[in-house]
């Protein structure tokens, strides 16, 4: 499963948010200005922008919602399996 690291009042993560709704992928938020131990841990990842996408506890894309948004169909289809 996706795990999408967001905060509240970002228009990039409802973007990245509505964007793997859309392709019908499931994946759970964290809120980072919610969930402490999040937001910690994206800092030791080095990130300092949200949203940031990982699966499985690796990044899925570099930058975000514009590195998901750059992803063909057959990315998506394979996110879905």
């Amino acid at each position: 499963m996706l795990t999408v690291y967001s905060k509240n009042n970002c228009p990039f993560c409802v973007k990245a948010k509505h964007l793997l709704e859309t392709k019908g992928i499931a994946f759970e938020e964290v809120k980072i200005d919610e969930v402490d131990e999040a937001r910690n841990f994206l800092l030791s990842e080095k990130h300092r922008t949200v949203p940031q996408i990982y699966k499985d506890g690796k990044l899925l894309v570099e930058g975000g919602y514009q590195g998901l948004a750059k992803q063909d169909e057959e990315f998506f289809t394979q996110l879905k399996g």
